[in-house]
């Protein structure tokens, strides 16, 4: 075997500097493709969402869309529904296709929208994956046009319904699966399917024995039925349009969070804050604040639901923005638990009042 080159240094040594020195200025480079990610958040709001610029492919979006299309090949279906950044989740009608929200496709653009609403929708893998498999679900009822069957209708009701701009569920109802938060299938019919189907396609799920007994079981049988009647079969419907993509979108950032804040019933961001940080410190307490709600949260609900004679999930809505903003600000739990238990019982209280004036449950 001849000596190495380089002063005794191997070739591979060298390779592998160099290969990982490349590697870290690439990462760099990539880590500032965008003009407006080191924006401070009130500059970063008059930005427009087309000028932004993003693309689904190379993201960790584009590898979970990877994952449920290789779920739908697992199952023998042909369709492949086709994906886009938009505005906001949604597969829109007469489209086999998924719009995926902008925000998810990059980390300054996820916090911005925790920062806004409290939350991201989507935002882990776990949830993506479950919203992706729900739109999927969509995507299929287009491709095959599957309201227009007469079963389909009798077992999820016409998907002609209008939606509600609200709804109220009841979470004790064996009727509907439970996938998504807030007991989404109770919402519209097509909402039921797509929650149905997204439980079918989930690998290892166990949907029959989970749901032995319910009602919802017959809905997840004639779905099984009808994914077998399916495989193989290509969609009669095969648009690829791409309703509301990126970059059509002229809205400036922060016009759109004012617009979703408003059709949602979200606070403003910082309507917490002057509250919160009165109950709790910013520099005081081994436990921080957002720990402590957790860990009351069961209680807090409870209290606050029998006082006000709201669902427990009306107050649980309030109390996560505010478990979210405890978060954002830092806070932290100082003095006596009690003390701050019975204070927080008042806050929630008066926060879920107001709520209940605006809205409860939002159908998107």
């Amino acid at each position: 075997m001849p000596a190495p080159r380089n002063g005794g240094r191997s070739s591979t040594h060298g390779a592998r500097r160099k290969a990982i020195l490349g590697s870290a200025r690439r990462s760099r480079s990539a880590a500032k493709a965008f003009p407006w990610e080191d924006l401070p958040a009130d500059e970063l709001l008059q930005v427009r969402l087309c000028d932004l610029k993003l693309r689904l492919e190379g993201t960790w979006l584009h590898v979970l869309v990877q994952r449920v299309q290789g779920e739908l090949h697992a199952q023998g279906l042909v369709l492949r529904p086709h994906f886009w950044l938009s505005d906001e989740w949604a597969s829109p009608d007469g489209i086999p296709g998924v719009a995926i929200p902008f925000y998810l496709a990059h980390p300054r653009l996820a916090a911005l929208e925790r920062a806004q609403m409290y939350e991201v929708e989507g935002g882990n893998r776990r949830e993506c994956v479950r919203l992706l498999r729900h739109e999927v679900g969509h995507a299929m009822q287009h491709g095959y046009a599957l309201h227009r069957r007469r079963r389909w209708q009798r077992l999820f009701g016409p998907s002609s319904q209008p939606y509600p701009d609200y709804y109220r569920p009841r979470p004790g109802s064996r009727r509907f699966v439970q996938h998504l938060e807030g007991w989404y299938a109770q919402s519209h019919p097509a909402e039921d399917f797509a929650e149905t189907f997204a439980v079918w396609l989930a690998p290892r799920s166990n949907w029959r024995r989970q749901y032995e007994g319910w009602p919802a079981l017959e809905k997840l049988e004639y779905v099984d039925e009808l994914m077998n009647e399916l495989r193989g079969v290509r969609p009669p419907v095969h648009s690829r349009g791409r309703p509301y993509s990126l970059p059509s979108l002229r809205q400036r950032l922060g016009e759109y969070y004012e617009e979703k804040r408003a059709r949602y019933g979200r606070s403003t961001p910082g309507a917490y804050d002057q509250q919160l940080q009165v109950l709790f410190s910013a520099d005081r307490g081994r436990n921080t604040a957002a720990a402590f709600l957790r860990k009351h949260r069961s209680e807090l609900r409870a209290l606050v639901a029998r006082g006000t004679g709201q669902h427990p999930v009306t107050v649980d809505q309030v109390l996560k923005e505010m478990i979210a903003r405890c978060q954002e600000l830092r806070l932290r739990a100082a003095g006596s638990e009690r003390t701050l238990l019975m204070e927080m019982v008042v806050l929630l209280t008066a926060h879920t009042v107001h709520r209940i004036h605006t809205s409860q449950w939002h159908a998107v």
